[in-house]
């Protein structure tokens, strides 16, 4: 069996505009509301991922708060 080169890609939510795909935005003080396409999910809604890079933030995060627990 021949094993691919290819990364799995993991969909998430895109944090910047919750998974709506545009963002309200306030000018002039307030003043005025636009709303604006999401420049990070390309007006998608998802961002796609590298399986890699999610387990790396998982590791990155359990580090960050691993206090001596036993696990």
């Amino acid at each position: 069996m021949e094993k691919s080169n290819s990364t799995n890609k993991h969909a998430a939510i895109c944090p910047d505009c919750n998974g709506n795909g545009y963002i309200k935005a306030v000018i002039e003080e307030g003043r005025e509301h636009i709303i604006i396409q999401c420049q990070r999910c390309e007006s998608e809604g998802d961002i796609y991922v590298d399986e890699s890079e999610v387990v790396e933030s998982y590791i990155d995060a359990d580090n960050a708060t691993d206090r001596g627990k036993l696990h």
